[in-house]
């Protein structure tokens, strides 16, 4: 089985919300998890990322976690939201460079904006662009 970690800043809004995504998306035929750079260990998840997920009927149950170096080495893959979080990652742990990537990269290749737009303090309309933005980057994913 696959293992896919999600990575953004604070593991509050965008990786939870991927996660939750990957989730309802595979069945239990590969598994994700999320965690951040900069992460408050043990807060929810943004309040409009949860309406946008029970808006979709997608569940998640989750609290914030600080990224730790098990959890690369469970990932078979890490997608981050944007280049500067994946530069991060491969400075830090280089032994892991060959499975970090930017989730927008792996689908569309590296040309052009690899970013995914932090929706924090946005409205309910930036959380579900954000949604549907991340919901087709996944529905487009081939894990090999």
């Amino acid at each position: 089985m696959k293992n896919v970690l999600f990575v953004c800043t604070g593991n509050t809004c965008r990786s939870p919300m991927a996660e939750a995504i990957f989730n309802h998306l595979q069945a239990g035929n590969a598994f994700a998890r999320s965690a951040g750079l900069f992460s408050v260990e043990g807060s929810r998840a943004a309040e409009n990322a949860l309406k946008v997920l029970a808006e979709n009927k997608m569940h998640l149950n989750h609290r914030s976690k600080q990224l730790a170096e098990d959890d690369l080495n469970w990932a078979s893959y890490v997608f981050t939201m944007t280049r500067a979080h994946k530069e991060m990652l491969m400075d830090k742990y280089p032994a892991a460079a060959d499975k970090i990537f930017t989730l927008k990269e792996y689908v569309e290749g590296p040309e052009g904006n690899i970013d995914i737009d932090d929706p924090f303090g946005g409205d309910i309309h930036t959380y579900r662009e954000t949604f549907k933005e991340m919901k087709e980057l996944i529905e487009r994913l081939s894990l090999d």
